[in-house]
């Protein structure tokens, strides 16, 4: 890789020659003489000089841009090589929405462990749009979120479907109802969601779906603490069958019968483009793949 860019870069970060220099252990004369040959490459100043920092003229911010992810690149290409040589292995950084990642992902890290110990599993829990952000920034190697997110620097794949109901309290009095009509649904507390959860994009489709218009919402940041306060009659909500699996078993929370209802969604995978794939992130999402294909 160019020597010079990443001279560039470093002075342009540090905001300071000297600085630099000590960072690259250099001198600052050697790394002065760098810049101006990059400079005199380009045809254009990059940086405007002053006694005790430097700043981007137009022209640098659109070579340190280009920089940046040319060193990424770089980076991603030395990463995807040496894998080639190697079985999957190395630090692993993995995002999910919440309902996959508290209820789903224990089970494929487990197995993750169990065939591939020298890969090592970093995790994020967060709604899909800050799994999708993190993704985009380059802060995570592969998310796993509720629903389809579209970005051109994104590739997704729809790995496996869940069902959403609407849920209740067994005390709740409409757990008594064979069938619960939308007027009854639109005078109950609904407990959703913060925007931006996949979940909550569930439930905002569902209220169009059924032309529901409720008269209360509570929002909540969490689904457990969702699933409690059901259970304890603050209202209903709308969740997926992955996330009552005990609370079924142990009879707490029950499904309504509303007509219209379950409605299916799907679980996606978000990476760079597929070529850019390292052989951890493949196997971990083969493994997601086998899991589902084991739950049909």
């Amino acid at each position: 890789m160019d020597h010079l860019l990443l001279v560039f870069i470093e002075v342009v970060e540090k905001k300071n020659f000297s600085r630099a220099a000590e960072e690259l252990h250099m001198t600052q004369p050697s790394v002065s003489q760098q810049i101006q040959i990059l400079e005199k490459n380009l045809g254009t100043k990059l940086l405007n000089r002053t006694n005790k920092f430097v700043e981007l003229t137009k022209a640098g911010e659109i070579v340190y841009s280009h920089a940046k992810e040319i060193t990424g690149l770089y980076k991603r290409m030395s990463t995807l090589v040496d894998d080639l040589m190697h079985e999957a292995n190395g630090l692993l950084k993995i995002g999910a929405s919440y309902t996959f990642g508290e209820y789903v992902l224990p089970h494929i890290l487990a197995n993750l462990k169990l065939k591939f110990p020298n890969v090592i599993p970093s995790v994020q829990i967060g709604n899909t749009r800050e799994i999708a952000q993190a993704v985009l920034t380059h802060h995570i190697d592969v998310g796993i979120v509720e629903g389809e997110y579209v970005h051109q620097n994104v590739f997704m794949e729809t790995v496996a479907t869940d069902e959403l109901y609407i849920m209740a309290g067994v005390n709740h009095s409409l757990s008594k109802n064979k069938e619960v009509t939308i007027e009854q649904l639109e005078r109950e507390t609904w407990i959703v969601r913060e925007e931006g959860s996949g979940t909550r994009e569930a439930t905002d489709r569902l209220f169009e779906t059924l032309n529901i218009s409720p008269t209360t919402l509570v929002e909540f940041g969490s689904t457990q603490l969702i699933k409690e306060a059901v259970e304890a009659g603050l209202g209903i909500s709308y969740l997926s069958d992955l996330t009552v699996k005990k609370e079924k078993l142990l009879n707490t929370i029950f499904m309504l019968n509303v007509e219209g209802t379950p409605i299916k969604r799907n679980f996606s995978i978000l990476t760079e483009p597929v070529q850019l794939q390292t052989k951890s992130m493949q196997v971990f999402i083969e493994l997601i793949q086998d899991f589902y294909k084991k739950q049909k």
